[in-house]
């Protein structure tokens, strides 16, 4: 089979996804290891007999709604390649928010930070390429996520942040001037409405009790016992919980409190300091 016949049977498999020649060039491109244009050129070869056995595994996969990034193993964020697994949460762009809001408020190189369920790494690894100077610690309760973390840093040559095991503030002993988490947030009632577009990724990473406001209110509550005067937390939070987030950082006496939207225009990050 020669390369535009693959695509044009894919895309016909595909016909239900948003872009179905964008992702059948990207899993073709991936298993090739050459660019879309050099597929788009030279789309008369014939593909090898292994190839096709790869590509047909990647189409099964990805037709019965695996998300790309599991297949691929990877998926880009704040200018990183990172590589994420079924035991991650898939980083979404959205989140990059969350990192420009921490770092207009840094006001040293010497900054104490602190990422809570850190998945994949990709808040910590963002914020450790930004300045080789932060001094970042990153935290999560699943040891095969913080295997995949650690291994991104070392691919990524960032040397300025440390992966370990920590149930939220369970293994954390001192104080930062940044804490920063994007924790589960999903309602059980939100998560069987996008039951579809979630079942592939931990659930852990998603679902939280009390209408998705558990395990956020628990980290604002604690935080103060982590953060130096006037430190600050940053919390990324479902589109509907701003007002609920808000509250509960006042309830917790953190003050300058300021809610920001995410790149969708929805409310999706909420920031206090503490007094």
């Amino acid at each position: 089979m020669k390369i535009y016949q693959w695509l044009k049977q894919t895309i016909k498999i595909f016909s239900n996804f948003e872009y179905p020649r964008f992702e059948a060039e990207i899993l073709l491109s991936h298993v090739l290891k050459r660019s879309r244009s050099w597929i788009i050129v030279f789309d008369q070869i014939e593909l090898n007999k292994f190839n096709q056995k790869i590509l047909k595994n990647f189409v099964d996969r990805r037709s019965k709604g695996e998300p790309m990034a599991y297949i691929l193993g990877k998926k880009d964020f704040w200018s990183l390649s990172l590589k994420v697994s079924p035991d991650t949460l898939i980083p979404r762009p959205d989140t990059e928010i969350l990192i420009e809001k921490v770092l207009s408020k840094i006001d040293s190189d010497q900054t104490h930070i602190l990422d809570l369920g850190t998945g994949c790494g990709a808040i910590a690894l963002a914020l450790a390429s930004v300045c080789s100077s932060f001094q970042i610690e990153a935290v999560d309760n699943s040891h095969k996520a913080i295997k995949i973390a650690k291994t991104n840093a070392l691919e990524l040559s960032l040397n300025n942040v440390v992966f370990f095991y920590s149930d939220w503030f369970s293994h954390i002993d001192k104080k930062f001037n940044i804490i920063v988490s994007n924790p589960p947030y999903i309602s059980l009632k939100e998560m069987k409405i996008f039951k579809k577009n979630l079942a592939f990724e931990p659930v852990n990473a998603l679902l939280s009790k009390n209408n998705g406001l558990k395990d956020i209110e628990l980290i604002i509550k604690k935080s103060k016992n982590y953060l130096f005067c006037k430190g600050w937390l940053f919390i990324e939070h479902g589109w509907k919980q701003k007002l609920q987030v808000q509250y509960l950082f006042k309830k917790y006496n953190f003050f300058s409190i300021q809610s920001y939207k995410d790149y969708g225009g929805n409310d999706r990050v909420t920031i206090g300091q503490k007094k």
